[in-house]
């Protein structure tokens, strides 16, 4: 074998069935912070105080607004497919009246998604936000802590979305799935 040839390593790519056989036999715990995207398992980056903090105004604001019309979901699971069970900060999804006991929600029970994002910025545009738009989540929104802006994603089309548009403060972001706005200022305050 010469210095130039390489070896292809062979990956193991971890189905949801997988996944949840870890938790059962203590591979991992409820403790460990980490998703399945793509088949593999992903360390998530620690949640931070700036991060904490706007995903509780996010999510106070819908709640606030959209009250028992939505389920507003933080920092759990949705089924995208076979190897693909994200964790996004929140998700606003289609009311359930046993909160969906049976099952993590699938891309049709979601109307949109947020993620927040300080230090997992290019995570979330270049490793999330595809998955999101090949599943069919009809919007997203990014928050970029650093940038103080939300970029809001729709019009899903294979693994992107052909409307972007962002917002910055003194701006209101227009929800394309429902009947709501966000001004901004209430977010970066």
């Amino acid at each position: 074998m010469t210095a130039t040839a390489r070896t292809k390593l062979k990956r193991k790519l971890f189905s949801v069935a997988d996944y949840y056989k870890m938790l059962e036999t203590g591979l991992l715990s409820e403790r460990d912070r980490v998703e399945l995207i793509h088949g593999e398992i992903i360390r998530m980056s620690p949640i931070g105080s700036k991060h904490a903090r706007y995903v509780n105004i996010i999510a106070n604001f819908i709640k606030e607004e959209l009250g028992k019309q939505v389920i507003t979901s933080v920092q759990n699971p949705i089924r995208l497919s076979r190897f693909s069970e994200p964790e996004p900060d929140i998700a606003i999804l289609k009311r359930s009246d046993d909160f969906y006991a049976d099952g993590h929600p699938t891309p049709k029970d979601v109307y949109f998604l947020v993620e927040v994002a300080d230090t997992s910025v290019g995570y979330d545009f270049d490793v999330k936000l595809p998955l999101y738009a090949a599943a069919g989540i009809a919007e997203v929104w990014i928050l970029d802590v650093n940038a103080q802006q939300i970029t809001q994603h729709s019009q899903a089309d294979g693994n992107a979305y052909l409307e972007v548009d962002a917002f910055t403060k003194g701006m209101t972001l227009k929800c394309t799935v429902m009947d709501f706005e966000l001004d901004l200022d209430v977010i970066f305050r």
